[in-house]
């Protein structure tokens, strides 16, 4: 066993309709268990692969608001989690985190109105999240909610972060990981996926399987275009 806040999940497919659309994704239809083994994991893949569709089950069966949020957010403005969520199982370790939340880039709008609706409410400070940039209100909820022995899973962070603020928020990361926090990550970003020592999982190739930092597409598409950008361009725009 590993000394992380979860340890890995379990999926029971029997709780999933058997002509389920989750039936049809190649990487997760195989899938009876996974191990998370390091504080930071990542997942990377294709567009559609399944990446953030695991990481929303786990999210959600870890007790998180579907839409993103602390686990005191409770609210609905669009059921599209899949009955995925329902069948994953939370394979926890001994110790148990102080604090957590889960981060979705395409969601994030709701969780700000929301958060708005909770302040006024508790008649207490609002973040006025909507107030700020995209990428000013991701570095809010990471500077505020990111603490010591937390549990943080986030869809895509960088979605609204330039690459100076994705710097920053690996900074914020490596900080908690230092405080005994973990962190579920689905990205493309070579920048974040740089983490020393982060498990890599990749949904490429039909399976999940781990994957080195240098062979993960984010890394050699990025590699390629910085290092032969002219020939990359001229091949892909040819007339």
């Amino acid at each position: 066993m590993n000394e992380q806040l979860i340890q890995g999940i379990r999926i029971d497919w029997k709780k999933i309709d058997r002509y389920s659309y989750l039936r049809q994704i190649s990487a997760i239809k195989n899938v009876r268990s996974i191990t998370f083994s390091h504080p930071v994991t990542f997942f990377v893949g294709e567009n559609g692969s399944g990446k953030s569709t695991m990481l929303e089950a786990i999210a959600v069966a870890a007790g998180f608001n579907p839409e993103g949020g602390t686990k005191n957010y409770s609210f609905s403005t669009y059921d599209s989690h899949s009955e995925l969520c329902g069948a994953v199982k939370i394979i926890r370790g001994i110790r148990r985190e102080g604090w957590g939340y889960f981060l979705r880039a395409e969601s994030f709008y709701n969780v700000a109105t929301q958060e708005e609706e909770y302040a006024r409410d508790a008649l207490v400070p609002s973040e006025e999240l909507h107030k700020k940039s995209h990428g000013e209100s991701f570095l809010a909820i990471a500077q505020k909610h990111f603490r010591k022995n937390g549990l943080y899973i986030l869809d895509e962070p960088e979605a609204a972060l330039s690459v100076q603020r994705q710097l920053t928020l690996l900074m914020e990361i490596d900080r908690c990981v230092k405080e005994e926090s973990q962190f579920l990550i689905a990205t493309h970003s070579p920048i974040l996926l740089g983490i020393p020592g982060a498990q890599i999982l990749t949904f490429d190739d039909g399976r999940i399987h781990p994957c080195s930092y240098e062979d993960t597409d984010s890394y050699q598409v990025t590699e390629i275009f910085i290092n032969h950008r002219e020939q990359l361009l001229n091949r892909l725009l040819e007339s």
